[in-house]
């Protein structure tokens, strides 16, 4: 019998196959390009996000994430190969995924494990986008999934939002713009559904205090389990030396209203497990990324998983 379980989310940092795809901006992870991506790194690479996956939350449920949303993945074939890698295969995990518009062809995802949870919906909603010259911006989509997790109705909101390039305030228009959008599904859901449970994952490129989630996403019947861990000058990202909480599990109330809840929200976390972290040098401590630069170094990703612990409440 299950007590515990996780719910996590990971980028899982370009998990690109090895195959040119005419249509997207994909050329830097082919055999031909600089980086020189081949099979055995591919390999590798499928090989390390299995096992950082197959530890997540671990120490109070004894499993792996039952829910995990995912970001920067390529295709089905990625996903196909994750799931039936050695490390999670056990685990039975089963996935959502829909190609995005973005220009490089990362997209979200979402796995889950059969034995608990039982998929019932899923769509995706476009995020359209201009940039400064009126022109399209295209990004990834917003992924919505419903199911029954443990016999219980719940939906996920998977994200990767408009990243910081040209800076913060430049790009903060788009992710306003995102979480507006995730606003909308989350009114439309709460109209359809009586106190509905809802997670919110992602990697929002902007933190627990930034404007664009806390003033534009959090609203009545929201918590954000990461603001502490934020408070606490911790992250999932570093980036020039300090640390960023770009990945964050974002849940409604209904988690914590009282002892009859099925699910009941215990705590959130980072796994930042010693072997995932850079051990030496300027970059000690932070995530070990696959490449630095040109350089193949075979690590994981250039963020930290985060998950939130659930203890399933047992009615008498």
């Amino acid at each position: 019998m299950i007590n515990n379980f996780s719910v996590a989310f990971y980028n899982l940092e370009n998990l690109f196959d090895t195959e040119n795809n005419q249509f997207t901006l994909d050329k830097d992870f082919t055999s031909n390009s600089d980086l020189d991506w081949n099979n055995d790194r591919y390999i590798r690479k499928i090989e390390n996000l299995s096992k950082v996956i197959s530890k997540i939350g671990i120490k109070n449920s004894k499993l792996p994430p039952v829910l995990l949303g995912v970001s920067e993945v390529e295709n089905k074939t990625c996903l196909l190969d994750l799931i039936n890698s050695k490390k999670l295969l056990p685990h039975a995990y089963d996935f959502v995924h829909y190609d995005s518009p973005d220009e490089r062809g990362i997209d979200v995802a979402f796995l889950y494990q059969k034995k608990y949870f039982e998929l019932t919906y899923s769509d995706t909603y476009t995020l359209f986008l201009t940039d400064e010259k009126n022109n399209r911006d295209f990004t990834r989509d917003i992924l919505l999934v419903s199911g029954k997790l443990f016999d219980e109705e719940i939906f996920v909101i998977v994200n990767h939002w408009p990243s910081r390039t040209n800076g913060v305030n430049f790009s903060d228009g788009k992710r306003v713009e995102a979480a507006k959008l995730v606003r909308k599904i989350i009114i439309d859901l709460q109209k359809e559904n009586k106190n509905p449970h809802i997670i919110i994952m992602g990697d929002f490129n902007d933190e627990p205090n930034s404007n664009s989630i806390q003033n534009y996403l959090m609203f009545e019947g929201m918590f954000n389990p990461m603001l502490p861990i934020k408070q606490n000058k911790k992250g999932s990202v570093k980036y020039h030396g300090k640390w960023y909480m770009f990945d964050q599990i974002i849940l409604s109330n209904t988690f914590i209203m009282g002892s009859s809840n099925e699910m009941k929200f215990k705590k959130a976390e980072i796994f930042d497990a010693y072997f995932l972290q850079e051990k030496s040098g300027k970059r000690k401590g932070a995530p070990k990324r696959t490449y630095i630069g040109k350089w193949h170094q075979g690590g994981y990703s250039d963020h930290f998983p985060v998950f939130v612990n659930f203890q399933k409440i047992i009615k008498i």
